[in-house]
Order: C-alpha cells, then sequence, then structure tokens
C-alpha cells in the first residue's frame, strides 16, 4: 500500500483525486455473504493460521472489516450519486474467501459483501469483473446459483486455486450468469484484448446491470512474479477502459499484485482511466 500512496502522490492526478476514509463493515453485511459460524470463528480465534496460506494476527479482523467496508462505503457513495467510480486499495485481498472459509490470503470476501451492499441500498443486479490471475473461487461460488448477481472472470489456468474452467457457468437458476475465460501461461495483451473488448461488452449489454464492481488482481502484470501471464501496462489500460466503457458505476477492489513496482503503476493506470470518466 505504501508503494501505492507514494506512486500516486508522485503523480499529477493525487490532487484530482477524492480521499474517502472508510469505516469498518458491520458484521451484519458480512453475514450477508458469509456463514455466522465463519464469522464467530474469526472472533474467537485472534491469532492463528486459517488455511496453509491465510494467518490471522492480532489486527488482521479489524483490518477485514476496514477492507470489506471500504467496498461498501464506495457502493453508498456511488448510491447517492457523489461519486461514479472508485478504487479501493484494501489488505487483505477478498475473492478467494468462501462463505464459510478463509482461503489464499482471503479472510472476508469485499467484493461479494459490495455487491450484496449494493442490492441493500436498491441496486437489482450487479456485475462482477474479476481480472486476477487466480480464479475467485469464493465470489464465484457464493453467487452461482444466483440470477441477481453475473460473475464475469479472466484467470491463469491450470492454476490456484483450480477453480474457473470454461465448463463452469453457474447452477440453478443462477446457470448461465457465470462465465470463466481461462487463460494458458503466457497470454499477454493480445488474449486479453479479445476477452474484454470481444466477449464482456456483449455479456454486460445484455445483462443490463445496475452497478459495476472489480477484483481487481495486477498478478497478470507481466513484471509479477506469481504466475505466468503477460500483460502489459497497456493491456491494464485496454482491461480498465474496457470495464469502464459500460455507463453503470464502477467500484474496483484491490486483490493480488506482488510486484510492488507494477502494482503501483498499474493503480495509477486505472486511476487515470476513471478520471477521463
Amino acid at each position: 500500500m505504501i508503494s501505492i500512496l507514494n506512486t500516486l502522490g508522485d503523480s499529477p492526478i493525487w490532487d484530482q483525486l477524492i480521499h474517502i476514509k472508510p469505516g469498518k463493515a458491520g458484521f451484519e453485511d458480512i453475514e450477508a455473504v458469509h456463514t455466522h459460524g465463519y464469522v464467530e470463528k474469526i472472533k474467537r480465534v485472534g491469532e492463528g493460521y486459517l488455511d496453509p496460506d491465510t494467518y490471522l494476527s492480532k489486527g488482521s479482523l479489524d483490518a477485514a472489516l476496514f477492507a470489506a467496508g471500504a467496498v461498501v462505503e464506495a457502493v453508498e457513495r456511488c448510491r447517492k450519486g457523489e461519486i461514479h467510480s472508485a478504487f479501493c486499495a484494501v489488505r487483505p485481498p477478498g475473492h478467494h474467501a468462501e462463505a464459510d472459509r478463509a482461503m489464499g490470503f482471503c479472510v472476508f470476501n469485499n467484493i461479494a459483501v459490495g455487491a450484496r451492499y449494493a442490492q441493500k441500498v436498491g441496486y437489482k443486479k450487479v456485475f462482477i469483473v474479476d481480472f486476477d490471475v487466480h480464479h475467485g473461487n469464493g465470489t464465484q461460488h457464493i453467487f452461482e446459483d444466483d440470477d441477481t448477481v453475473f460473475y464475469f472472470s479472466t484467470h491463469q489456468y491450470p492454476h490456484y486455486p483450480g477453480t474457473g474452467r470454461d465448463s463452469e457457468h453457474g447452477t440453478g437458476k443462477g446457470k448461465g450468469f457465470t462465465y470463466n475465460i481461462p487463460m494458458a501461461g503466457g497470454s499477454g495483451d493480445k488474449e486479453y484484448f479479445s476477452a474484454y473488448h470481444n466477449v464482456l461488452p456483449g455479456l454486460m449489454t445484455k445483462f443490463e446491470p445496475d452497478i459495476v464492481l472489480v477484483s481487481a488482481g495486477y498478478d497478470i502484470h507481466k513484471d509479477d512474479p506469481l504466475a505466468a501471464i503477460r500483460v502489459s501496462d497497456e493491456g491494464i489500460r485496454i482491461i480498465v477502459r474496457a470495464i469502464l466503457s459500460f455507463p453503470a458505476p464502477a467500484v474496483f477492489a484491490l486483490e493480488g499484485g506482488y510486484d510492488l513496482n507494477a502494482l503501483a503503476a498499474s493503480v495509477l493506470i486505472t486511476l487515470e482511466e476513471m478520471l477521463k470518466g
């Protein structure tokens, strides 16, 4: 986060940004997507491993509540007409968190909490875009039987967490409202241009969402060490521009990104594109 703030602070756009300090998400909003038993477990644990990758320390619960709360606050501001887009620079990330368990550095599913809050305040149809290099298993599973929330994901496959095949389309009344585009290792700007300019616009136009929520994972960048996707700075711009081309409000929440320079540069590109709107 320090790298992101330093890069933004040194950029010409810093003074154009509206800086919003979020509050914590309420447990009622967390439990709109997570089970009561799981939330109580997080309260009790205090410190310790929740899964092999996810460690809860003394300040983790507060941090997780603020992370989800940032998305809630952004949605609320959009609903009131105060802003049309927002970027939530948060940690911990969220899209791997299942309804009843933590996973992959994620405690609460920030975007899922934001989606249910959006519906609580009057946004009926929510479109979620997830461009993290890892598939957002938690987000997909939470909404896979829901026809009011569309989940679209591009991600490296096969790769952690092993979900996100193109045959996964949702279940029950949610069948057809999940759309995965697995990307082979080595994929880059060309493949992502195709996904975000040839596929995504048609899906969004057909679904007609009232708000767009984005799991913004910049570990797709060519300099990121944790995967084999090779998206350039210009590729990041292409993706963000495509998402923002739909007229609905858009809220981005930070997911992955493990090369600090690439991460900060990608966030700057994202905000530059937001300001153009």
